[in-house]
């Protein structure tokens, strides 16, 4: 198994970023923004926060409360997601500001216990949403699912932002290192095929996916691209993020029936 390796400060940095934008979007809320829908089924605003504290807390070690949660919610789909909401019944019934102020408790803990960590310990085996990998790259799909998450927030709160930075950088570095997934195995290309994906504005990217004996990131496609996906790449991200964002805003150039297939595939997060 090839681990992946993830520069500890960089990864620091990152989550630094990530985790003021939060904070600083949670207490500029408005009090009726709590309640707000967001585009993650079952969850208000006041929700998808409570979500981060809970993931925080538990990489602290802390015990998942012990709430009793319907066993025919639709939007949990497994153990892990059952876990989830379980961190966010608890806070369902308690006032925003007890949830900014335990937003802001398990970051500053977070903080402490990440800066006692060095290189050594960012590449040490570890259990990862994606499978066993490195502590490094679970903080890096820590840094991905904050800051989308964040956006979630803007969206749904008519605040938008946050789309240069070192977060974002990493959020889309992390889906890079799992397009070739997305391309090969989801969406079927077939051996000798080709995908480039050009994300254009605020978060731009070129991303090339090869397809031999797998589909594979590399650096540059040689030659002509099979099908080239054009899109914004905020846009980009709510795809992969199973967002509901519209398929059509992608342009296509280049083999169609693959282009379709690979944007039907990209929402892959869990």
């Amino acid at each position: 198994m090839t681990m992946t390796i993830v520069d500890r400060d960089q990864a620091v940095a990152a989550l630094d970023e990530a985790f003021d934008a939060i904070v600083e979007l949670a207490e500029g809320l408005a009090p009726d923004d709590w309640d707000r829908p967001t585009a993650c089924p079952g969850w208000s605003v006041k929700d998808v926060v409570s979500h981060v504290i809970g993931v925080e807390a538990m990489l602290l070690g802390r015990p998942t409360p012990q709430v009793t949660l319907p066993d025919d919610l639709p939007h949990v789909r497994n153990d892990m997601g059952r876990v989830n909401e379980q961190w966010v019944e608890s806070y369902r019934p308690r006032p925003p500001a007890d949830v900014v102020a335990d937003l802001e408790a398990v970051i500053a803990e977070r903080r402490a216990a990440l800066a006692g960590m060095d290189q050594a310990a960012f590449a040490a085996a570890s259990s990862t949403p994606a499978g066993t990998d490195t502590y490094g790259r679970f903080m890096r799909i820590r840094v991905m699912d904050i800051w989308v998450h964040e956006q979630d927030i803007r969206e749904a709160t008519g605040r938008p932002g946050h789309l240069e930075g070192l977060a974002p950088a990493a959020a889309i570095d992390e889906v890079a290192a799992v397009i070739g997934y997305v391309v090969g195995k989801r969406a079927g290309a077939p051996a000798g095929s080709s995908v480039r994906f050009e994300l254009t504005g605020p978060l731009s990217r070129r991303i090339d996916v090869e397809v031999t004996d797998r589909a594979r990131l590399v650096d540059s496609i040689g030659g002509q691209p099979t099908v080239t996906l054009t899109v914004l790449g905020v846009h980009f991200m709510r795809l992969v993020g199973g967002r509901g964002a519209d398929p059509a805003a992608v342009a296509t150039e280049g083999d169609a029936r693959l282009g379709r297939a690979v944007v039907a595939q990209l929402g892959f997060m869990i």
